[in-house]
């Protein structure tokens, strides 16, 4: 069974629920995975993250970039780049804002180079967008990543009622996509 941790923070609660989407497809898919709230980090868990077989990384897009405490998490991880542990890891990102870009890429752009400074393995999202005249919102992969997984909530909606049910099951889909590949990379 492969190990998936997800390390994320999440300011209005929106990406949370993200990531706990992301989380249940994982384990639906087979995996033993866990959520790392940025800010929860100790020891402990700098230690389990060194031990996974993948690492998925997730924040809202503020101000066209990840939020400062993600940022803060990705300075510290020097210790373990310094000394390659997290090398050949699977890695793979998700991002939520409140417009539909909202310049969302350039947060994914931010994961993959963090994982390629750590000798990461990047997985995008695998799937084709919802881009023709019958979609709706709530089809899977509506808002387009390719790269990454991306969602989006109102500004003035709250975690209850946003990001919406499509965005949702497209980030349980990650998850599943995420295990899959993880656990073909380890049986390799």
């Amino acid at each position: 069974m492969s190990k998936i941790l997800i390390v994320y923070h999440s300011g209005y609660g929106h990406t949370r629920k993200v990531a706990e989407a992301v989380l249940a497809g994982a384990q639906e898919a087979g995996a033993d995975t866990k959520l790392i709230a940025v800010g929860d980090l100790d020891d402990a868990l700098w230690a389990e993250l060194d031990t996974a077989d993948a690492i998925i990384f997730g924040a809202p897009t503020y101000m066209g970039g990840p939020s400062a405490d993600f940022k803060k998490f990705a300075d510290a991880s020097s210790k373990p780049w310094f000394a390659q542990k997290w090398k050949d890891k699977i890695a793979a990102g998700f991002t939520n804002s409140a417009h539909m870009n909202g310049d969302k890429f350039l947060t994914i752009s931010y994961f993959v180079t963090l994982a390629m400074q750590h000798g990461m393995i990047w997985t995008g999202t695998g799937m084709m967008p919802s881009n023709t005249k019958a979609a709706t919102r709530n089809d899977l992969n509506f808002v387009g990543g390719f790269t990454g997984l991306l969602t989006q909530s109102p500004a003035d909606a709250s975690p209850e009622e946003a990001p919406p049910p499509g965005d949702l099951e497209t980030a349980r889909a990650f998850g599943a996509r995420i295990a899959a590949v993880t656990a073909r990379w380890i049986a390799a």
